[in-house]
């Protein structure tokens, strides 16, 4: 039902600044207040309704000057509120109530990451917490997510190519077994830190993607999400140098992270790898991801972090695209299928096999995934059927799966991509 008085285009434009901010601040918000309270439920609770007081508040009084002050200043009183309210809770108030009242504002997204003790960033500490052992894989990754990265469940159901209601259920579901199980907001003991770092390294990953490529939104990327990843990356590589997984997937972060200032042309139009200005990219990062797999590969690596560094390297190496060595890149993907079992690696795979001069053998490999439920309603599926079948000169059923694709993302830059390439298509097919 249509409301009776639609807001106004500086209310609209000031909840628009709430839903930025809070994008930028949750994470940090939360995992304070975890620190604060001990309790990553409460903590989850309590940032919400601060949100959902700026929603109230700031369309009538503006924007703050600092807004993460404001959330945070707000979330302490409302945690004081509500545990005051709940009698179950009054010898916890007593504990923690004078910690709240005199609880700074967490420093804004820049501040230092490290701060001397053994993890050293409440954000990181917060992301072994959630990733306790009590959880599944997929729950300790989405709940992450979720309450750090500040995806929606639609940004997380499409990163794990499931459904809304999937992820809603394990986020659901690993809220209760951490309350459940009383799990306090503190690092892992040394013993522990080997079982979670598997799950660790997955939410990092995905962070950095979703940070890489938006499932949603108007904008290609999202790159306060990347640059977080990456911080909370080197981090961990600082926490865990002899584990080669962290440094390979440090070296993928980084070598992807260079292309940043040429994904996007001068309209502000995507632009897509084969196609961007190589010498925009930044070479200090490729420099440092290059020197960092090395030393994965030092530490004997051959993971599946190691094995993607490894793929991002063969771009990086290339001064142009014609100079890509995609035969060694068809056989990093044969060697990462032999240790996970991924569609989207297999896809990758028959894009490259196309590159490398064989889109023939591409469409077969791309049309035996076509059947696979993971891939359903995986709008990069159609879009690489497209790819090959217009290198075979099958323009007209191309352009089909390029607009099928497009009605698959939500991103709405990549539709325009993806828009101009079915009508690219359909002029060849005329």
């Amino acid at each position: 039902m249509e409301p009776a008085h639609p807001p106004s285009r500086g209310r609209q434009a000031t909840a628009e600044s709430v839903e930025g901010v809070w994008r930028i601040e949750s994470a940090r918000l939360i995992a304070t207040l975890s620190r604060i309270t001990g309790d990553f439920g409460l903590a989850e609770d309590i940032a919400q309704d601060a949100l959902v007081k700026a929603l109230e508040t700031w369309p009538e009084t503006g924007v703050p000057e600092n807004p993460a002050a404001w959330l945070m200043a707000t979330a302490r009183n409302r945690g004081i509120d509500r545990i005051r309210r709940d009698q179950s809770l009054a010898g916890k108030y007593r504990q923690i109530a004078g910690e709240l009242e005199l609880a700074e504002p967490e420093p804004g997204p820049h501040a230092a990451a490290f701060e001397g003790d053994r993890i050293g960033d409440d954000l990181l500490t917060l992301i072994f917490t959630a990733c306790h052992p009590a959880l599944t894989t997929e729950s300790q990754v989405a709940l992450t997510l979720k309450s750090l990265a500040g995806l929606s469940t639609d940004e997380i159901a499409r990163a794990f190519l499931v459904s809304n209601a999937t992820v809603s259920q394990r986020i659901v579901r690993a809220k209760r077994t951490l309350s459940e199980s009383e799990v306090g907001f503190e690092p892992p003991a040394e013993d522990e830190m080997g079982a979670r770092l598997a799950a660790v390294l997955g939410v990092i990953y995905l962070i950095f993607n979703e940070g890489y490529s938006a499932t949603a939104g108007e904008e290609w990327m999202r790159t306060d999400l990347s640059a977080e990843a990456l911080r909370l990356g080197r981090i961990l590589a600082g926490l865990a140098p002899g584990e080669p997984e962290v440094h390979g997937l440090v070296a993928l972060m980084e070598i992807q992270a260079s292309r940043f200032p040429a994904r996007i042309g001068p309209d502000g139009a995507p632009v897509l790898l084969l196609e961007q200005d190589r010498s925009l990219w930044d070479r200090l990062l490729i420099r440092r991801g290059l020197e960092r797999l090395e030393l994965a590969r030092g530490l004997d690596g051959k993971g599946p972090y190691v094995l993607q560094a490894s793929i991002a390297a063969c771009h990086a190496r290339a001064a142009t695209p014609g100079e890509t060595n995609w035969e060694e890149i068809v056989a990093l993907y044969d060697e990462l299928a032999t240790i996970r079992d991924s569609p989207v690696a297999e896809l990758n795979r028959a894009v490259a096999i196309s590159m490398a001069g064989d889109p023939a053998a591409a469409l077969e490999a791309i049309d035996r995934l076509v059947d696979d439920r993971r891939m359903a309603g995986y709008h990069l599926l159609p879009s690489a059927r497209g790819d090959a079948l217009e290198r075979l000169g099958r323009h007209e059923e191309a352009a089909a799966e390029f607009e099928r694709a497009s009605t698959l993302t939500a991103n709405l830059q990549e539709k325009r991509v993806l828009d101009e390439r079915a009508a690219n298509s359909r002029k060849s097919s005329a």
